[in-house]
């Protein structure tokens, strides 16, 4: 079957002149300024009998490419409660949005039987502004949305799979799209609560006419966490939107502005623990910390007529970070302990074109869009070996065999780690340029009422070049430059056979990728990139998707979406723990179901579950597995086969609020056999508001209300847990927070 969709896919779309848009979450149209927000319910007079219709997602029969595909209304953002700001994109279903080291940090996102660590593969947009970060510091495809205000988020749209001609780099699992508000109500807000939590957010509106408006916020956040010490995380954030017409008629421009710090509890081991070397929330490397600042311009156009629109983006985002990590502690250096401080400084320039062109075939309707997506990355990677994030004047590398011993340099005792002086202070120095372009076609057809097709082709093409200046042991000469090239033809295909009785079946296949660290492709990081029997690390590495799904609403009150799903990369990527990054890894497939399900049985109240089963193998000869260090089976580490939610949501009079439960099953946590294993957690999460009045709103948040002594991450590597003890292998953990609580009081006026 996938086979001849893919093929299908291609020949029509070369036939047609297929269509697609920028933002393929969104199937009536592609991005372009949102449609200016209504002030949202606390903001209004409410009487006991007022009704507010509450309704988490966007009714898509006729509209959607897939069941995997969707669109999250502003009110299930609203009345979700939410720890931190990252897990609004847990309105995806199926997805867990959690942290490994600490608040300053990217999140850590697992989807579909897929540990994506930072963002290897779910393309995170806001406000049509790639997050992800290729060729990252830390790890690839490091997708932070520290940034983000919730207060001025609208909404979030959300693919599954590699079916979408629109979505290019790390989206061949997932992609979300976060859309910002266009109108608030003018508005002061305090939140304060358990575990050092205290917030202030001030925005609101001018309007200078029906078409025209500027909306502005500003955002101050501080977090404690349960940690000892604790880790005093600082955020300060900033935004101003000035947009004009409608989401088909009219442009935007956006400024943002973030800065955060704090400390970092990165996962600890666990007999660490057990040891009484640290407590529960305690860690062996008190000076672990992080340091980050972003600040973007971005800007929409869109124009329409009667058989076409047109819409385009632009944006310039500059960012900078610093983390300072000690995850093997005493393995590399007895002496002074293993922490690194990885820098990152980066500009990243881009934008986006699509033309949809609306057509009739003898009374087959017909739309096409032709599609660009320019992205171009100027990137500075360093790494530093430090104590108490202090430089020190050399670096600790493994010998794996393949590196010689320079001038100057001395091992240890057993010679399995090189201490070289540094050079200029650095271990690693890479000066990195990236482009990727991404033409496509998609193109949709009504061939009947109850019978469409989406078909469409991307051609990825991806540029790189690395000057490397780290220290010499990777056998480059201080200064070199390497540079490279790769494109990927990517066919893609649905099938949507209904509606018959509010039902719709969907067939999908397709074809996406995600980008490799052009580090290790060049073979600059340590240990990093070096061949196998597989080949050295790919620019692009494909993966192949089918799909099979039903979308109903024939029970009335109820919205049910099913997909069986399959999915194959020929490249994993797998997190490091001794190098800090991402690196390639064997080939892997994933297969599984989804079910989700929202039922209003009245207007204000919603029921919602979403339901996710996956199986995570590694595929390959036993050669192929054990190039990549895969040994004792094919299981892949933190691939959960189980995510699992349960909401209600509540909007009646002056009270509103939502309960929430989380789940995230077992996973394995190395690389092959099945055991050990992490149980994952449950938890779950409330909020409860009153407003009383049309200025006064109350609302009180309760986090982990069972108090679930679980972890939030968990891992499985080589450490010394102090400068005398021994090498050993072991499991690590980050844990969950336990029950805390938070009360927000907002003034509109």
């Amino acid at each position: 079957m996938r086979r001849a969709l893919l093929a299908a896919g291609a020949t029509l779309a070369f036939a047609t002149a297929a269509q697609a848009q920028t933002a393929p979450a969104a199937p009536a149209a592609a991005p372009a300024p949102a449609t200016p927000a209504k002030p949202k319910a606390k903001s209004t007079e409410t009487t006991v009998s007022d009704v507010v219709v509450t309704a988490s997602r966007v009714n898509l029969i006729g509209l959607a490419a897939t069941a995997s595909q969707g669109s999250v209304t502003e009110k299930e953002l609203e009345l979700r409660p939410v720890y931190r700001v990252g897990q609004l994109l847990e309105s995806t279903p199926g997805l867990v949005v959690t942290i490994h080291s600490g608040e300053g940090k990217a999140n850590q996102y697992l989807l579909r039987g897929f540990n994506l660590d930072h963002g290897t593969d779910i393309a995170n947009f806001v406000d049509d502004m790639p997050i992800n970060r290729p060729s990252n510091t830390h790890g690839q495809g490091y997708s932070d949305l520290n940034f983000e205000i919730p207060e001025l988020a609208q909404g979030l749209d959300y693919t599954k799979g590699p079916y979408y001609a629109a979505v290019g780099d790390f989206g061949a699992v997932a992609s979300t799209h976060l859309k910002l508000a266009n109108e608030i109500p003018d508005q002061i807000s305090v939140t304060g609560g358990t575990l050092g939590v205290y917030n202030i957010f001030a925005g609101g509106t001018q309007k200078f006419s029906d078409d025209d408006r500027l909306v502005a916020g500003l955002y101050y956040g501080h977090v404690d966490g349960p940690f000892t010490p604790t880790e005093d995380f600082h955020k300060y954030a900033g935004e101003l939107r000035y947009s004009h017409g409608t989401a088909t008629d009219g442009y935007s421009v956006t400024a943002m502005y973030y800065k955060g710090n704090g400390l970092l509890t990165t996962d600890q081991p666990t007999a660490a623990l057990q040891e009484g070397l640290i407590g529960r929330y305690g860690t062996l490397d008190p000076s672990d910390a992080s340091s980050s600042e972003r600040f973007s311009l971005s800007s929409h156009y869109a124009a329409s007529g009667d058989w076409w629109n047109f819409n385009a983006s632009a944006y310039y985002i500059h960012s900078r970070m610093t983390l300072w990590n000690d995850f093997t502690h005493y393995l590399d250096d007895p002496v002074n302990g293993d922490q690194e401080e990885q820098d990152e400084t980066r500009d990243t320039f881009g934008g986006q074109a699509a033309l949809t062109l609306k057509h009739s075939f003898g009374g087959v309707e017909s739309d096409t869009v032709f599609g660009v997506q320019a992205r171009h990355d100027d990137v500075w990677d360093d790494r530093r070996h430090t104590k108490d994030r202090q430089v020190l004047d050399y670096c600790s590398l493994e010998n794996n065999g393949a590196l010689t011993l320079p001038p100057g340099a001395t091992q240890s005792a057993d010679g399995s780690v090189f201490y070289i002086p540094a050079n200029k202070g650095n271990c690693q120095a890479d000066l990195i340029h990236l482009l990727d372009l991404g033409p496509y076609v998609e193109n949709t057809t009504h061939w009947t009422p109850w019978l469409r097709t989406i078909v469409g082709l991307r051609d990825e093409y991806y540029a790189a070049d690395d000057t490397y200046m780290g220290v010499t042991a990777v056998n480059l000469t201080d200064g070199a430059k390497l540079q490279g090239n790769q494109s990927l033809l990517q066919p893609k295909g649905s099938l949507v056979v209904g509606p018959f009785f509010q039902t719709e079946v969907y067939f999908s296949a397709g074809r996406g990728f995600h980008s490799d660290d052009v580090r290790g492709v060049f073979g600059t990081v340590p240990i990093e990139g070096v061949p196998g029997v597989a080949g050295r690390t790919p620019f692009l590495a494909p993966a192949d998707g089918e799909e099979v799904g039903v979308r109903t609403n024939i029970i009335p009150k109820l919205a049910i979406q099913v997909a069986v799903f399959q999915e194959d990369f020929k490249s994993e990527l797998a997190y490091d723990a001794d190098q800090g990054q991402d690196a390639a890894s064997g080939p892997s497939r994933r297969q599984g179901v989804e079910l989700s399900a929202q039922y209003k049985p009245i207007p204000w109240l919603e029921f919602n579950t979403d339901l996710a089963f996956s199986k995570a193998r590694y595929q390959g000869s036993a050669a192929t597995l054990d190039s990549f260090g895969i040994v004792g089976g094919a299981y892949i580490a933190n691939a959960p086969s189980f995510i699992g939610s349960f909401g209600i949501l509540a909007d009646h009079g002056p009270w509103f609020g939502g309960l929430q439960w989380r789940a995230l099953g077992a996973y394995p946590l190395v690389d092959g056999p099945q055991f050990p294993q992490d149980k994952g957690y449950n938890e779950f999460n409330a909020n409860l508001g009153y407003r009383m009045n049309k200025h006064l709103t109350i609302e009180a948040s309760g986090f982990n209300l069972l108090n679930s002594y679980a972890d939030a991450a968990g891992y499985d590597y080589t450490y010394r847990l102090t400068p005398t003890s021994p090498a050993e292998d072991g499991p690590t953990y980050h844990s969950l927070e336990p029950i805390s609580g938070q009360v927000k009081v907002t003034w509109v006026f």
